[in-house]
């Protein structure tokens, strides 16, 4: 959509989906993770979700669409930020393993942030020049 042909393009797609496969191979391998059940979907879900809303957003062709979407998918990056603090609490994961995984997911937030205001400009953009038509 708009700089865009396919959403594999996207770096911020790109991004979000090693993101999902890192915390897949993280829930696997964690022990502790891996047999609280509950916790282990979530966080895989969340993770998921990611990737999976901005491929959804864009696929639905509209900037109105993607923007929507791009909100579901920065709100499951805040879930996956939450549930990180969470397991560094619970001490499931140590220091390093809870910075990098949310200083990916941080940046993942703030990519799709900036397409947001970038897709909202976009539109005003639209509106002012059917205005002007």
């Amino acid at each position: 959509m708009a700089k865009y042909s396919s959403f594999e393009e996207m770096e911020v797609y790109q991004k979000a989906l090693s993101f999902g496969v890192k915390v897949y191979k993280l829930t696997l391998s964690n022990q502790q993770i891996n047999k609280d059940f509950g916790l282990k979907d979530q966080l895989q879900r969340a993770a998921l979700s990611i990737s999976n809303n901005i491929a959804e957003g864009f696929e639905r062709e509209t900037k109105k669409e993607l923007i929507r979407f791009l909100y579901f998918s920065k709100g499951s990056a805040g879930e996956c930020r939450n549930m990180f603090n969470f397991l560094q609490l619970l001490e499931y994961i140590n220091e390093d393993n809870f910075y990098n995984h949310r200083n990916d997911v941080i940046e993942i937030s703030k990519q799709l942030g900036n397409y947001i205001k970038y897709l909202k400009n976009l539109e005003k953009q639209d509106k002012i020049n059917q205005k002007n038509d």
